[in-house]
């Protein structure tokens, strides 16, 4: 890990803890790493600033292509949901677009029973992927970093994990569709986010579920985590809210330090980003992770807890299968 990522990570200041049923928050701030302005997908999408559509006519499912018609940078966040056009899908990274630029960015498919136009452009679905698929896409995307420089995901492990999350929330979709199971749960959801206050200056989280750690998100400005604050906590308290009964640890800063001093560990290799700046992937024995770094400033870091063994399968799985899907 290069010097810059670990001080920065080290650098996290943590708030107080706050909990929820079987989840809790550590919020995360800095004082350095304030970096360039930018615009996040929702705003820039509101303000007209965004499209987003298919490549072709006829599409292609691990591709979109996007268009930023402002003069301001926009950050679209690894996870984060898509919908419309011929199928719902998420970023394969997070991705800095510039200004005035127009760009093909990678994705997978979270709608695995559509390929039909539902509308021209796509919208923001107000999702983001919950951490367990997040965290198994971040390590199928490095590793197909590794072997070919594309930003592609197994595509065949993110069905199966929606598949199994629709099982386990008892959600039925037609189109197999990942929104169809926030929608349904949107209750539940609701409770989680009320529990979650955002803290101002806050620019991240740090998750427990009962009690151990699962991940973090930062991004570089608090302005833009305030309008992110929601989307996360509700991609986090889907997972939560699924968990079965286990038995419960207690959590706080010395867990969540010891975390953060883990991704420290992390080997760490770079990648051109597909947008502005470069795209870091970082392994550890039991962490996976990513960060979106641009003129010195992390503008995006997400890792997460991840043993020996899911590391090591989720890997095998790529090189073994391959199946991208490419209409």
């Amino acid at each position: 890990m290069e010097l810059e990522i670990k001080n920065y990570l080290l650098s996290l200041e943590l708030g107080e803890l706050q909990s929820f049923k079987k989840m809790g928050v550590i919020p995360l701030s800095t004082s350095n790493n304030h970096g360039p302005k930018y615009l996040i997908l929702k705003e820039a999408l509101e303000k007209n600033y965004l499209t987003i559509k298919e490549v072709s006519e006829g599409g292609s499912v691990p591709e979109l292509m996007v268009l930023n018609k402002t003069e301001i940078p926009i950050l679209l966040l690894d996870g984060e949901e898509l919908v419309g056009a011929k199928q719902n899908r998420v970023l394969n990274t997070s991705i800095l677009l510039k200004k005035k630029s127009e760009i093909i960015i990678p994705v997978s498919c979270t709608e695995q029973g559509r390929w039909s136009y539902e509308s021209e452009k796509f919208a923001d679905s107000e999702v983001v992927m919950s951490p367990k698929i997040r965290r198994d896409k971040t390590s199928s995307v490095s590793s197909s970093l590794h072997e070919s420089k594309q930003f592609r995901s197994d595509q065949s492990k993110v069905w199966d994990n929606i598949a199994a999350m629709s099982a386990e929330a008892e959600v039925e979709s037609s189109t197999g569709a990942m929104k169809d199971v926030f929608e349904e749960r949107r209750k539940d959801l609701n409770e989680y986010m009320k529990a979650f206050k955002y803290v101002p200056k806050q620019k991240g989280i740090l998750v427990f579920f009962d009690g151990e750690v699962v991940g973090f998100d930062m991004v570089s400005q608090d302005s833009a985590y305030k309008e992110l604050h929601q989307k996360l906590i509700k991609s986090y308290a889907m997972e939560a809210i699924l968990l079965k009964n286990r038995k419960s640890a207690k959590s706080g800063a010395r867990k969540a330090k010891d975390f953060i001093k883990e991704t420290t560990a992390c080997e760490g290799k770079k990648y051109e980003s597909v947008g502005s700046g470069w795209d870091h992937r970082f392994e550890g024995k039991q962490v996976v992770g990513s960060a979106l770094v641009y003129e010195k400033t992390i503008i995006h870091a997400a890792f997460f807890k991840m043993t020996e063994e899911e590391r090591t399968g989720s890997m095998s799985s790529v090189r073994r299968r391959k199946r991208y899907r490419t209409n």
